[in-house]
């Protein structure tokens, strides 16, 4: 494995970590306790092309590789996670799955205003009883002819308010199972479709997550991505190049955390000297930078697999699963060093162990990587 940065990706670096501390930075705590992500920053992030980092310029997008993307996750996340999943889903989810599965006309209808952050895409598969078991799915889509009709509650559904489009998987085969799924392209708008509550969240909280509802909505044949059944096949797919996406998120989280918490050891003064002097601390920041490196070699890994369209489902678990564990136990060590105001969302570091928790839940909780890892060990 190449260890070295292209210049390419050098750029994009220095693009995503100018962008997160001159633009995101600022104004991240007021957002936090707003609950509300700025859509003018949503605007500068798809003129950047952060919105569709992976997909081809032919369809509005950078044409970048996914080492490109996470390296841009992992700035961007390193300050505001809420801006990082926003676009961790746009990328991954929506974007990727269209250009991968869609066929030209949805391409151009759709993924050409996506890649350009024009508008939004949400991702629809958990649901109140279906989250991580994607062949349980209670949404139903039944063929009418010329037209399914769409019935079902879709949850934890991150940008359900501010998306225009969203990928939603249904079940039009139930005799099937697994193979009698579908996943279908629903406008915002279209009668039927209503937004439910919106969920008050410890972290990641301005980034906006919602319950969609979806009674008797007539989805046009022509948004039925693939062939009859494939949807099941469309989300395993999606979902373990997401992992790699929410990998970065964690990863980024964790480093944004320890560049605080170094910088605070070196101003912060007991018994007369920094407390970065004093040797309990040493090892807490020598732990955090070594498990943070080691984090970022298995999520480069995982992309560069990716790139050169190896078998990565099992790296991108594995990225996943210790990213997301590193980034738990390195922000609520960052709490510990900054004391007492680690506890205050002034410095920072409480909202990133917030945000760390949901790294560990969504994408598959850490009990569900391991089961993929152990799958493509047994397999």
């Amino acid at each position: 494995m190449d260890f070295n940065l292209s210049e390419e990706h050098l750029a994009v670096r220095e693009a995503a970590r100018d962008f997160a501390q001159n633009q995101l930075f600022p104004q991240v705590i007021e957002r936090d306790n707003a609950q509300k992500f700025d859509t003018e920053l949503l605007r500068q992030m798809g003129e950047l092309g952060f919105m569709g980092m992976m997909t081809s310029p032919e369809y509005g997008g950078s044409g970048m590789d996914t080492l490109s993307y996470v390296i841009a996750m992992e700035e961007i996340s390193k300050v505001d996670a809420s801006a990082g999943v926003i676009m961790s889903v746009n990328n991954s989810l929506v974007c990727w799955g269209l250009e991968q599965f869609g066929n030209e006309d949805q391409k151009q209808k759709y993924l050409t205003q996506l890649a350009a952050g024009k508008i939004i895409g949400a991702f629809c598969l958990s649901e109140p009883e279906a989250g991580s078991d994607a062949t349980s799915q209670h949404t139903t889509a039944v063929d009418m002819g010329d037209y399914y009709l769409l019935n079902g509650t879709k949850n934890w559904i991150t940008s359900g308010n501010t998306s225009s489009v969203c990928l939603v998987i249904a079940q039009t085969h139930p005799e099937k199972g697994h193979k009698g799924i579908n996943v279908f392209i629903v406008e915002k708008g279209w009668e039927g479709f209503s937004v439910g509550k919106k969920e008050d969240k410890m972290g990641i909280r301005a980034s906006d997550t919602h319950t969609l509802m979806f009674s008797d909505v007539k989805v046009p044949k022509e948004n039925r991505i693939g062939e009859d059944g494939f949807g099941f096949k469309f989300a395993m797919g999606t979902l373990n190049g997401g992992r790699i996406g929410i990998a970065a998120q964690a990863l980024g989280i964790a480093a944004g955390a320890f560049e605080l918490s170094l910088k605070y050891s070196k101003e912060r003064k007991t018994f007369g000297k920094p407390i970065s002097e004093h040797q309990a601390i040493q090892f807490k920041l020598s732990e955090m930078v070594t498990k943070i490196q080691a984090a970022r070699l298995l999520v480069y890994q995982a992309a560069r697999m990716k790139d050169e369209h190896k078998d990565y489902i099992q790296a991108a678990a594995m990225s996943k699963l210790y990213a997301s564990e590193v980034a738990m136990w390195v922000t609520t060590e960052a709490v510990q060093i900054h004391g007492g105001y680690g506890y205050v969302k002034e410095y920072h570091v409480e909202r990133m162990m917030r945000d760390a928790k949901i790294t560990q839940i969504y994408e598959g909780t850490s009990e569900i990587q391991k089961l993929v890892i152990a799958r493509e060990l047994l397999k």
